[in-house]
């Protein structure tokens, strides 16, 4: 019988696409959901899979959902799109979680679980060199979003080192790009369809170290079966690329804003709108990581940035999350003139 696979948040952008992942492979497998009754946001799961009510925030249910499991991939986590005004909001929920989850597993006697990190737990007051696996991100210099993925992270591995029953492996994603499954936005594609939707009249100056969800799902399985990826920890996302160049790919086929926005426009704009507040603190900073480490180690290959871009906007315009814009003009006065 094949195995059974635990993965938690199973309504999330990521954790869809490693439940498909692992359907593809042939492995049984149960999600956690916060509530049953949000059946849109699971219609798109595979059929055959089980799914178990539990919050990070309580114990009740975690028993149950590893229960029988070789495997856990623990996907779920805060992502708010604005920082909350209490850090605690974001950062209890995560490290409580992490180790609600890391309980119920090694007490199930499962073997491995994948932990869900994030380059945000490598970055944060690092610079001047290409990051690696070996980078931890400084608490003092951390917003409250990378130091819930820092501080779970950090208490993951602590707890498994005091259980070295069980094995532990650590996926650190860039920014995650790619087809979503449903209607409901993850935080990471919100600002492509922010620019589908041309509610800017340009795009900050933010560089990012991105990746498709599906190499990202892939990642996770291969951290999950592969021996050699236990007690590691994989940084996965490609080379740093501007929001302003993600804009220009885009319009290669959309009409979107490309226009570079200066950086005096987007601290005042802060001033009165949260989102352009969040991205003011980050102009300019510098997303460069390396992922040598996945790519030896697991055999890990990454798809071209354009094509995880253009598949985000098709499927987000096929879903009605955001409106078809348009071709841009060059190419409808191409057309024209065919």
């Amino acid at each position: 019988m094949p195995d059974l696979v635990l993965v938690t948040g199973a309504s999330g952008y990521l954790a869809g696409h490693v439940i498909s992942e692992l359907a593809d492979q042939g492995y049984r497998l149960r999600g956690t959901v916060r509530s049953l009754a949000r059946k849109s946001a699971l219609d798109h799961l595979p059929a055959g899979i089980e799914l178990v009510e539990a919050e990070l925030g309580a114990d009740a249910g975690w028993a149950e959902a590893v229960a029988g499991c070789r495997y856990v991939v623990h996907t779920a986590s805060p992502f708010p799109a604005a920082d909350p005004k209490d850090e605690n909001e974001i950062i209890r929920p995560a490290v409580d979680g992490t180790l609600r989850v890391l309980r119920a597993a090694e007490a199930a006697g499962v073997e491995r679980v994948v932990l869900t990190s994030s380059v945000a737990a490598i970055m944060a007051g690092n610079t001047g060199h290409t990051l690696t696996e070996d980078d931890w991100s400084a608490l003092a210099a951390c917003d409250p979003y990378p130091k819930s993925k820092t501080l779970a992270e950090r208490a993951a591995w602590d707890f498994v080192a005091e259980h070295p029953e069980l094995e532990l492996a650590v996926i650190n994603p860039g920014m995650i790009t790619g087809p979503v499954q449903h209607a409901g936005l993850s935080t990471s594609v919100g600002a492509i369809r922010t620019l589908l939707a041309g509610e800017m009249p340009g795009v900050p100056r933010l560089n990012f170290a991105t990746v498709d969800v599906r190499d990202v799902a892939t990642a996770h399985r291969l951290a999950m079966e592969l021996p050699q990826a236990a007690g590691n920890r994989y940084i996965a996302a490609g080379e740093q690329i501007s929001f302003p160049d993600m804009a220009r790919i885009l319009a290669g086929r959309y009409r979107v804003a490309t226009r570079t926005l200066p950086d005096w426009l987007v601290r005042l704009a802060g001033r009165f709108d949260a989102n352009a507040r969040n991205a003011s603190r980050f102009l300019g900073r510098e997303e460069k990581v390396s992922a040598a480490k996945a790519q030896h180690d697991l055999g890990w290959t990454m798809r071209p940035v354009d094509q995880s871009l253009f598949e985000t906007a098709e499927s987000l315009i096929s879903l009605g999350a955001v409106k078809d814009p348009g071709a841009p003009k060059h190419a409808a006065t191409r057309a024209a003139n065919a």
